[in-house]
């Protein structure tokens, strides 16, 4: 069964809807991490269905599912894996680690240790781990989503740069609407049940859509005016007065790369400057440093993107 990419996202919204209620944004850009093949920083407090929408991909697209509970004793092995002894045959056998999945959720990834945040690191990068010297490949569909309660700051170890440098996008999850709490109630009144998604009804992907729809973001054409303009974004970060470090060329490549994926999800095979616009604060927010004086007048990053987003000429 042919499917566009159009048509999976389509797919995915009705199929989500079965599970999880309202969080649309949220879901589009899930489906756009998988599309192409980025990880992604999930910021939200407990109890907005971070996991649940995870767990409910995995099991749409036919995929593997682990997930970590990051605490400040986590050791690289734990996530890794290690080489155990076996007496009876006096070799050494890999036990694998949760890493060794498709989709690996990472959560209260800022309580995770900083040598345990590199052993992810690698992994991140690198689609493979290096236990004891010798490397392990991952799933080419290893897909790492790591969440971070944003109130939240005893115990942990926040996330250098580098590394957030490496999450594709950061989804911002905000509380449901009061309709919305109110059907979430109805529902588990009903007899919903979120840790048995296989009684949820949700209609698996076809085997090929996932394969076809990520070709068909790889086909989207991008005029060089819009490279250019992207650039222009990505370089107004560095230079605003509200930030003190700015977004790198990895964040102009991933922001190029969420804008395919975008114009691919709305049916076309070429990009125009909304998606670019569409694909700014996700792609760009994690990557600010802001200054601490506009930190503490209240300025987000999103506030800085869509400021720098309106005064750059869009391209004709």
């Amino acid at each position: 069964m042919e499917m566009t990419a159009a048509a999976l996202a389509v797919h995915v919204r009705k199929e989500f809807s079965k599970v999880i209620v309202g969080q649309n944004d949220t879901l589009d850009h899930l489906l756009l991490v998988i599309l192409t093949g980025g990880h992604a920083l999930l910021e939200g407090v407990p109890g907005l269905a971070k996991t649940l929408a995870v767990k409910c991909l995995a099991h749409m697209f036919r995929l593997q599912f682990q997930r970590v509970q990051c605490t400040p004793d986590l050791i690289p092995a734990d996530i890794l894996g290690a080489n155990i002894f076996q007496a009876a045959k006096g070799t050494f056998q890999l036990h694998r680690g949760p890493i060794f999945t498709d989709l690996l959720l990472v959560d209260e990834i800022n309580r995770m240790p900083p040598r345990t945040q590199s052993a992810l690191l690698e992994a991140m990068e690198e689609v493979q781990v290096t236990i004891d010297g010798t490397s392990h490949p991952l799933s080419q569909s290893f897909a790492v989503f790591a969440t971070q309660n944003p109130v939240e700051f005893e115990g942990t170890y926040p996330l250098p740069e580098a590394q957030l440098d490496r999450f594709l996008i950061k989804i911002r999850i905000e509380y449901p609407e009061a309709s919305e709490e109110s059907q979430i109630l109805s529902r588990y009144q009903e007899g919903f049940d979120a840790r048995s998604l296989e009684h949820a009804g949700i209609e698996s992907v076809p085997n090929e859509a996932l394969s076809a729809a990520k070709q068909e973001v790889s086909r989207v054409r991008v005029e060089p005016k819009l490279f250019d303009y992207i650039v222009s974004i990505v370089r107004a970060t560095r230079s605003s007065p509200a930030v003190s470090l700015g977004a790198s060329p990895r964040a102009a490549v991933s922001m190029m790369l969420v804008a395919k994926a975008i114009a691919a999800i709305e049916g076309r095979d070429f990009m125009i400057p909304d998606d670019a616009k569409s694909a700014a604060p996700p792609a760009l927010r994690h990557r600010m440093l802001l200054k601490p004086e506009a930190d503490l007048e209240g300025v987000t990053p999103d506030q800085v993107i869509t400021e720098l987003v309106a005064s750059i000429a869009v391209p004709k």
